[in-house]
Order: structure tokens, then C-alpha cells, then sequence
């Protein structure tokens, strides 16, 4: 039996600094490399031509038409999508290797082990986080708006045991320049999906999810980075919604 082909696929924007360690980690599993570059100001397409992927260069407009774009194309039997902050363990890569030789399934989730300012992440509501990052290429595509896009596969989806190892921000101001593009983003999708900013909806949604997340979701326990996660998560509801209201005044006008 033929060993299906498996292909990496990163969307990046300046992500240079970390970009060289994700694409390392997949070394031995994947038979080529996909970067779409988001027009990046720093070294990013350099560093990627230099690990032998193949870059395309292309504007941002949107998490979905940006990886179906990349997806189309991934020549491999097999399409493993990550970010470039994110890196597979040497028994993830051998599981997924066993894993692509099932035919009885057309993609898996994988679990995640999130890392904050730092440290691993035991609680907080992301100990328990999975997403769908491994798929038949022929058989999916991405769905969604400009922020929250999702894998619609065709055929039985499987799980895999070991963790993809997600360095999601390393530093506060990090998460405070992902932060401005991405409640950016949101707003502009609420306001695509015919929501409306709502007082009163707000105010009584910005402190249950404070509790949500630093009391339900056992933050607590996470010490001193549960309480920034639970109060920073709570910081994004409240400054995409006033991005929407925003967004009406403009609009209305």
C-alpha cells in the first residue's frame, strides 16, 4: 500500500521569530511545506524559502478565504494546517503518521497544549481545547466568516491523543497586537451577520464571563497568568462590541 503524502500549510504575517520552529517540527513527516505570507514587513518569506517551503505572497482577507486559498495549494494526500506559534511533538508526528493510513477516517482533531506569557496553560478552559488540523485534502474546505473559520469534511472524523504545543503569546504586548486586528475583525463579522451593539447585553455578559473563565473554567488555578487570561478574554468582548458600536455610528451616518 502506497504511504499517503502529507502536506503542511501555514497562513503567516510577521510571524518570523517563531515561523522556522513550527515548520522544523514537522521534519520527516511531511513531504512539502505551504506558506501563505500575509504580506509581511520582516523576514518571514525569507525564512520559509530557506526551509524549502513555497511561499505566496497574498493580502489578507479573511481566515477563511485565506486557507482555502491555501489549501488549493497542498498537493498531498493528506493537508495538516498550523499556525505559526504552534509545534508537533516527536510522538504527535508519529501518531499522525500511523493515523493518515486509516481509510475508515477523512480528517482528526488534535488536542491542544496552550502556553501563556510562558507557561503551560492547566486550566482556564484550554486544557480541554481541540480543533480539526488534519484532513483528506480532496475531502474538505474552509467555512466561516473573517474570524471564526471551520473545516467541513466529508466523511467520519477521528481523534488523536498527543497535542499539537500551541506558544500563543509570549509577552503582554504580543497578545495586544494580535488583540487590535482581531476584535477588528470581529466587529466587521457581527456587523456582516446583522448584530447590533446591545448596552444592556453587554454589561450584564462582560462580568459572567469574567466568572465563566476565571471561576467555572478554573483560572483560578492557573495563578497569576488565569486571572490576565480570564481578565484580557473579557477585555476582547468588551472592546469588540464597542467596535461594533462603533462600526453602526459610521455606518449609520
Amino acid at each position: 500500500m502506497k504511504t499517503p503524502r502529507i502536506s503542511l500549510f501555514i497562513i503567516a504575517k510577521n510571524e518570523e521569530a517563531k515561523i522556522a520552529k513550527c515548520i522544523l517540527s514537522t521534519r520527516g513527516l511531511v513531504s512539502e511545506v505551504i506558506v501563505v505570507n500575509s504580506l509581511s514587513k520582516d523576514k518571514t518569506s525569507l525564512v520559509c524559502r530557506e526551509l524549502g517551503a513555497q511561499v505566496y505572497d497574498r493580502a489578507f482577507d479573511g481566515f477563511t478565504s485565506q486557507k482555502n486559498y491555501a489549501l488549493s495549494k497542498v498537493t498531498g494526500d493528506w493537508a495538516l494546517n498550523l499556525d505559526a506559534d504552534e509545534t508537533l511533538s516527536p510522538e504527535l508526528k508519529e501518531e499522525i503518521a500511523q493515523a493518515v493510513k486509516n481509510p475508515a477516517f477523512a480528517g482528526y482533531d488534535i488536542p491542544f497544549c496552550n502556553y501563556f506569557l510562558g507557561k503551560k496553560m492547566r486550566f482556564s478552559g484550554l486544557n480541554k481545547e481541540t480543533h480539526l488540523r488534519l484532513v483528506k485534502t480532496k475531502s474538505a474546505k474552509y467555512v466561516g466568516g473573517l474570524v471564526h473559520e471551520g473545516l467541513d469534511v466529508k466523511g467520519k472524523i477521528g481523534r488523536l491523543k498527543n497535542a499539537i504545543n500551541h506558544y500563543s503569546y509570549d509577552t503582554i504586548e504580543t497578545y495586544f497586537r494580535k488583540f487590535n486586528r482581531y476584535t477588528s475583525l470581529a466587529a466587521e463579522q457581527m456587523y456582516k451577520n446583522g448584530k447590533r451593539f446591545s448596552l444592556i447585553k453587554v454589561a450584564f455578559t462582560l462580568p459572567f464571563e469574567f466568572f465563566k473563565r476565571y471561576i467555572l473554567k478554573l483560572g483560578i488555578f492557573d495563578g497569576v497568568r488565569g486571572l490576565f487570561w480570564a481578565a484580557f478574554s473579557t477585555f476582547y468582548v468588551l472592546v469588540k462590541n464597542a467596535k461594533l458600536w462603533q462600526l453602526q455610528e459610521q455606518k449609520e451616518k
